[in-house]
C-alpha cells in the first residue's frame, strides 16, 4: 500500500501533500509570490513538466517565463499550437507538403509553407483566429511515450518525413510525443500543461513566410515590436538555402550523408563554399584602395581569428600586406576586468578592453611608426611583450578582430572612412527537423565548451557558468552594432555539429548530477545525441573549425 501524503521542500519550504498532487497543483500556491506565470519545475536538478506528480522527499523549484527554460518551453508550446492552427485552417493535409520552422527574425521564429494551400494575410488571419481560441478553450497538451517504430510509423503517415529520416538513427527504444486535440508531433524539449498558458503571440507575413512572435526573456508578457534586421535575414536565409542545395537542411540528413561514407565530399565542397565567399570579400576590399582597416567584429566562438587569417590570405593575392590584429589582446590585467551584477568578471564589456593603448598602437601603426604588439595571456591573465614590431608600409592594410569591431568607441580615433567593416557569426543552417530548429548559440557554445578546455585551461563547468555572462555581453555590446557591418559572414560549417560531439561530450560528462550547470550538460548531451560523429581527419588545417578542435595552420 501506497503513501497516502508526500513531504517536500518547494521554494525553500516544507510542504506536505496528497500522494499524486503535481506540480501544477503546487504552483498554484505560490504563484501569487512569483512575478511571471509559471511553466515548469526543476525538481532535484532535473526539468519537469507541471502534470508530473511530485515525488516523497524531493526539493522543488519553480520556472517561470522569464528563465530560459521556461521561455522555451513557451515558445515550444507556441509551435504546437501554431501548426495545429495552419493544418486546421487548410482544411487537408494533403493540401500542405511541409511547414518548416527556421531561425530568429525579430524576436521570432520565421516559417514557410509548402503545398497547395496559399499563404497570405487572410490565410495567416484565420490561423491566428484559430490560435487565440485554442488558447482561449486552455486545451490539454498531452505527453506520450511509443515506441521509436511506431513514432516513426506516425511520421511517415502524417508526411514528416524528417521526422521519420531523423529516428533511423535514434537508439532509444521509445519515443516521448505531444498531443493537443489529435494532433501529433514530436518536440525536443519540455511543455507547458495546457493552451491557456499562450496568451501573448503573433504572426506577421514576412518575405516568402512568415514571423510568429513571442515575448523577449527580458519582458516575458509583452510582445516586441516587428523589426526585422535585413542583413542578418539574408545571411541565414542564404545558408539555409545553400543546405537545402546540398541536400542537408536536417541532421538527419547529414547522418545519411555520414553513413554513406560521402563525408570527405561534404567537407571538401563546405569548406570550398567558405574559400569562395572570403576570396569575394576579399576583392571587394582590394577594389577599395582608401580602406585601410578592416574591422571584424561577431559574438563568441564566431571563429574571427581563423577568418581574419584567411580574409588575410586572399588580401595578399591582391597584392595586399594585411596585418592580422586581435583586440583580445589588448584586454585589461585580470585584476582590473570590471565585474558584473553576479560578481564574476565581465569580459564581454568594452571596458574590459585597454581602448587607450589600442588607439595609441594604431593610430602610430597607420602613421608609420614602428610598434611592438601585445599579447593576452589568458592563463595568467596578463598582457605580454615578446617582440612581436610590426610597421606599415604602401599596401600594408590591418586586420583587426574583436567583438567590439563595430562599436566606433573602440576605434574613435581613427578614421572612419578607412574602415571596412565585417559581422561574423555562427548561424546554424541545420534544423533537427521540420519543427525543431538548433539555435545558433547552441552551436557557439559548443565551440567555446572545446576551445576553452584545449587553450586557456578551463572545463566545461565553467565556460556553461560563464556563458550567461557571455550571452548578456552579446546582447549588449555586438548585437546591435550588427546592422552597421559592411558585410556579414556565416562561419558555420554544416558538418562542425557532427565533429564537435567527439570532442564536447567527454567534457560535458565530467559534470557531475547537483551541480548547477548539470542541468545544461545534460541538454547538450541529449542533443548532440542526435548526430553520428564525424572524425577530424579529413578537415583542412586551415578551417574555421580548427579553432576550436585544434590543429589549424594559425593556432600559435
Amino acid at each position: 500500500m501506497g503513501k497516502e501524503r508526500i513531504t517536500a521542500s518547494i521554494m525553500g519550504e516544507s510542504r506536505t501533500y496528497p500522494a499524486g498532487t503535481t506540480y501544477e497543483e503546487a504552483a498554484r500556491e505560490f504563484q501569487d509570490c512569483m512575478k511571471y506565470r509559471i511553466v515548469l519545475a526543476d525538481a532535484d536538478g532535473r526539468l519537469r513538466e507541471l502534470e508530473h506528480e511530485i515525488p516523497d522527499g524531493s526539493t522543488v523549484k519553480f520556472l517561470t517565463v522569464a528563465d530560459k527554460a521556461g521561455r522555451s518551453s513557451y515558445i515550444r508550446s507556441l509551435l504546437l499550437v501554431m501548426l495545429k492552427a495552419v493544418y486546421r485552417v487548410a482544411g487537408d493535409n494533403r493540401k500542405i507538403e511541409r511547414v518548416g520552422v527556421h531561425f530568429i527574425v525579430s524576436d521570432g521564429c520565421y516559417c514557410t509553407m509548402k503545398g497547395e494551400t496559399v499563404l497570405d494575410q487572410e490565410f495567416l488571419d484565420q490561423v491566428k483566429e484559430q490560435m487565440r481560441k485554442m488558447v482561449d478553450d486552455a486545451l490539454p497538451i498531452r505527453k506520450y511515450s511509443v515506441p521509436t517504430y511506431e513514432a516513426v510509423r506516425k511520421f511517415r503517415a502524417y508526411r514528416m518525413y524528417d521526422k521519420e529520416q531523423l529516428f533511423g538513427y535514434r537508439r532509444v527504444s521509445r519515443v516521448n510525443l505531444y498531443d493537443l486535440e489529435g494532433f501529433e508531433d514530436y518536440f525536443y524539449g519540455y511543455m507547458v500543461p495546457n493552451t491557456s498558458y499562450l496568451q501573448q503571440f503573433d504572426l506577421k507575413l514576412f518575405e516568402d513566410g512568415f514571423v510568429l512572435l513571442y515575448p523577449t526573456l527580458e519582458e516575458p508578457e509583452k510582445l516586441p515590436p516587428f523589426a526585422p534586421e535585413m542583413k542578418i535575414y539574408r545571411v541565414q536565409k542564404e545558408s539555409m538555402e545553400w543546405g537545402a542545395r546540398l541536400g542537408i537542411p536536417t541532421v538527419g540528413a547529414l547522418n545519411d550523408y555520414i553513413v554513406k561514407q560521402q563525408t570527405k565530399d561534404l567537407i571538401m565542397v563546405q569548406e570550398a563554399y567558405h574559400e569562395k565567399k572570403i576570396a569575394e570579400l576579399a576583392a571587394r576590399i582590394a577594389s577599395h584602395p582608401e580602406k585601410k582597416i578592416v574591422m571584424i567584429a561577431g559574438p563568441s566562438s564566431s571563429g574571427k581569428t581563423t577568418f581574419s587569417h584567411r580574409l588575410s590570405t586572399q588580401l595578399s593575392v591582391y597584392g595586399l600586406k594585411p596585418h592580422p590584429i586581435a583586440v583580445d589582446d589588448y584586454f585589461v590585467e585580470r585584476e582590473k576586468t570590471p565585474v558584473d551584477e553576479d560578481g564574476n568578471y565581465n569580459f564581454e564589456c568594452l571596458e574590459a578592453i585597454d581602448v587607450e593603448q589600442f588607439n595609441k598602437d594604431m593610430s602610430a601603426l597607420l602613421a608609420g611608426d614602428t610598434v611592438e604588439l601585445p599579447s593576452f595571456n589568458f592563463k595568467t591573465g596578463r598582457r605580454e611583450y615578446k617582440g612581436k614590431y610590426k610597421t606599415l608600409g604602401k599596401n600594408d592594410i590591418l586586420v583587426i578582430e574583436g567583438i567590439h569591431c563595430l562599436n566606433e568607441k573602440l576605434s574613435e580615433s581613427l578614421p572612419r572612412d578607412s574602415k571596412f567593416k565585417i559581422y561574423i557569426s555562427a548561424l546554424t543552417q541545420l534544423n533537427i527537423d521540420e519543427h525543431n530548429r538548433i539555435p545558433t548559440t547552441d552551436g557557439r557554445l559548443l565551440r567555446r565548451i572545446v576551445r576553452d578546455a584545449r587553450t586557456r585551461g578551463s572545463d566545461a563547468k565553467r565556460t556553461i557558468g560563464m556563458w550567461p555572462s557571455v550571452r548578456r555581453g552579446e546582447e549588449n555590446y555586438i548585437f546591435p552594432f550588427q546592422e552597421e557591418a559592411d558585410v556579414m559572414f556565416n562561419s558555420a560549417l554544416i558538418y562542425e555539429l557532427a565533429v564537435l560531439k567527439m570532442y564536447a561530450e567527454p567534457l560535458l560528462f565530467s559534470i557531475r548530477p547537483g551541480e548547477p550547470e548539470y542541468q545544461e550538460a545534460k541538454r547538450l548531451l541529449k542533443f548532440l545525441d542526435y548526430f553520428l560523429p564525424i572524425p577530424s581527419d579529413w578537415i583542412p588545417n586551415n578551417s574555421l573549425i580548427r579553432e576550436f578542435i585544434g590543429g589549424g595552420c594559425f593556432d600559435l
